[in-house]
């Protein structure tokens, strides 16, 4: 189970990527892929299918024996983007010494020094001109060898480097891409890297969502491999869980759903992120193809629940002060129900209780995250979903050390244990 999470992680350094690599999970255990311009027609029990948006956020479902005017849905959510940097137009910034670096701009909220002196590479998508500008062709980029480095400055030249030093995300976290041999190595580099990589014409290049990623694979660590250590742990394990679970299980009376979003770490307010419309009016389409109407979509909606599937911070040994004193995940400990009295996270009590029953009837652990009172915390998806979709359920996690880190550590232990409740919340 680890080794599939750590292929699914190596083959999906972005959000692009990372649908990508869901989609063909999907296809090879029988789901079709809906055009959702054309019409939901002919919906029975057991058909199993997905849609995708923006090609960075994709939605797989496997509907049940009853309509979901009927019984409702089961849904899991999280979503496939992680902080990173993103290559700016027009990038080629030419250094002394010939040095070509590659201007940036940062992606979310990345902890920035984690990213100096690693092997980073390209992935993403590119946009090709085609005989209808309104409808180009887009294929996908990963460069798999080392490509590009965020060199740090010598102790020598910052002395206060360990006592923490305020860093620029224009100035210092701009990566090296080269030495070039010639001034006109310069023009339209990128594009001329890009065009090769993919064999296509430079000038048929139109546009590009490319990010950079840290290429060193995941691997296991610890005296008992009790460790796992990767980039994007945050949320790519939630994610690779929910298919796992999803793959796993078969037809039964509710309508089962994986919602896998992108741009959480932004917002989430894109057409591809959890604050769109997008999922609801695909439910309600499944609804009506179904033969109900409104009003079964809305039955569907009170006769559902929903697992946000977000990772939780585990308590450090070094940090121990802060955490909440009476509620902190540790690693091992099993999934941690996310609890904040703003609201911040979608659960209550009947959720929490609905969740950590599917654990123990799973057999597998449960704990309870809360923020220290005097700490901030963060947001994830599950109240922005309910904005479009009013569902009762809970925000979840494995508990993870380094969050947004280039590289995270999160438990193996706990995320068997994850797949566990969440085929069992399948099942059930």
């Amino acid at each position: 189970m680890i080794d599939k999470l750590k292929r699914f992680l190596d083959s999906s350094p972005v959000n692009y990527l990372a649908v990508a690599t869901i989609e063909e999970l999907l296809s090879s255990a029988g789901f079709t892929k809906l055009d959702p311009a054309k019409p939901f027609v002919g919906m029975k029990a057991g058909d199993q299918f997905y849609v995708t948006k923006n090609d960075s956020s994709i939605y797989a479902f496997r509907l049940g024996s009853k309509s979901l005017a009927e019984s409702g849905f089961k849904i899991i959510c999280a979503h496939c983007d992680s902080p990173t940097f993103r290559i700016k137009p027009n990038p080629e910034m030419l250094k002394e010494g010939k040095v070509l670096q590659l201007n940036t701009e940062v992606y979310g909220g990345a902890i920035l020094s984690t990213w100096f002196d690693r092997p980073l590479s390209l992935a993403g998508r590119v946009i090709l001109k085609t005989a209808n500008p309104l409808h180009p062709e887009t294929r996908l980029l990963h460069i798999k060898r080392p490509l590009l480095q965020i060199p740090n400055l010598a102790i020598h030249f910052n002395r206060q480097v360990n006592d923490g030093v305020a860093l620029s995300k224009q100035k210092d976290m701009i990566p090296v891409l080269g030495i070039l041999t010639d001034q006109l190595e310069r023009d339209q580099l990128l594009t001329r890297l890009i065009a090769s990589e993919l064999d296509v014409n430079p000038a048929d290049i139109l546009d590009f969502d490319l990010y950079l990623y840290d290429t060193t694979p995941a691997c296991t660590f610890g005296l008992n491999n009790e460790f796992i250590s990767s980039g994007r742990l945050d949320d790519l394990s939630m994610v690779e869980a929910a298919i796992e679970a999803l793959l796993s299980t078969t037809t039964n009376q509710q309508t089962q759903i994986v919602a896998i979003f992108d741009n959480e770490e932004t917002g989430s307010g894109t057409k591809q992120g959890a604050g769109s419309p997008f999922l609801a009016s695909i439910i309600e389409r499944i609804v009506m193809a179904q033969g109900d109407n409104s009003d079964g979509f809305y039955r569907a909606i009170e006769q559902s629940f929903m697992v946000s599937a977000d990772n939780a911070h585990a308590w450090h040994p070094n940090y121990g002060e802060k955490f909440d004193p009476t509620n902190h995940p540790v690693m091992g400990g099993g999934p941690a129900i996310k609890i904040n009295a703003a609201q911040k996270y979608a659960t209550d009590a009947d959720g929490a209780s609905v969740f950590a029953e599917i654990c123990r009837l799973a057999g597998v652990p449960s704990q309870r995250f809360v923020n220290h009172s005097d700490i901030a915390g963060g947001s994830t998806l599950g109240n922005i979903l309910t904005g479009s979709l009013p569902l009762r359920g809970v925000d979840m996690g494995a508990a993870i050390w380094a969050m947004h880190s280039v590289r995270e550590t999160g438990s193996t232990a706990d995320h068997i244990y994850t797949v566990k409740a969440f085929t069992k919340f399948f099942e059930i």
